[in-house]
């Protein structure tokens, strides 16, 4: 069966995911998270692309963002990819390939889901046994809604402003709600509409999007399809 294209929305909320091949380290110093940062900041900025929320992992990324047009996704991913890889083979004087496949994604209903994505990217660090505590891991989107950096790569989504009327308000307000995590049920949803690629939301949000683009949105029921006379 042909793989379907990969969903891409202008302007919708998309997750993204690229892991290392065979659960290759790509990032294990401060050095490497730092160019790494600085290579989406560029390749971001240079492709359209709004970043909302990221986590940096010595074996995965993952990244919360919204596209500009259809092509600034794959573009910005196959730049961050390809000048990563480079600089990361010089540096540690190895050759071949560094990543697990193409990178992941998923179109995500912001009205529902951005809070408990962004949570997901700040528990990522526990559940990959990285750190103990959300507090205690620098390369993420945590450290910026919670006040204690300010990242020039963040760009602050809508819904952040309805934490609170004050910056302080709102920081406190994220960092109180973060301490409770996502639930159970919707790491497994994000989580499975990371790998599968369909999007995450409800009928009606997949029904509007579906007028967006020609792609199935749903898979296929299992069995052979019913003939017709």
């Amino acid at each position: 069966m042909a793989r379907l294209t990969r969903l891409c929305v202008p302007g919708a909320l998309h997750l993204v995911s690229i892991k290392g091949n065979n659960n290759q380290v790509f990032a294990q110093t401060a050095e490497d998270f730092a160019y790494l940062h600085a290579l989406w900041l560029q390749e971001s900025k240079r492709h359209g692309i709004k970043v909302h929320g990221h986590v940096f992992l010595p074996t995965s990324m993952q990244v919360l963002l919204t596209p500009s047009d259809l092509q600034s996704l794959a573009k910005c991913m196959q730049a961050v990819g390809r000048v990563y890889v480079r600089w990361f083979n010089q540096k540690y004087e190895r050759t071949g390939t560094l990543w697990q496949g193409r990178f992941r994604s998923t179109v995500v209903d912001a009205k529902v889901w951005l809070m408990p994505c962004l949570m997901y990217l700040d528990w990522a660090p526990v559940r990959a046994e990285v750190v103990d505590s959300v507090d205690d891991h620098a390369w993420g989107s945590y450290a910026h809604y919670s006040g204690k950096v300010r990242d020039p790569l963040i760009d602050a989504p809508e819904g952040i402003w309805q934490l609170g009327n004050t910056p302080f308000a709102r920081e406190r307000q994220y960092a109180e709600m973060v301490q409770h995590g996502p639930t159970g049920p919707q790491v497994v949803q994000i989580t499975s509409a990371l790998e599968s690629g369909w999007p995450l939301g409800g009928a009606e949000f997949v029904a509007n999007l579906q007028m967006l683009t020609p792609r199935r949105l749903s898979p296929l029921r299992p069995g052979r399809p019913k003939k017709t006379a």
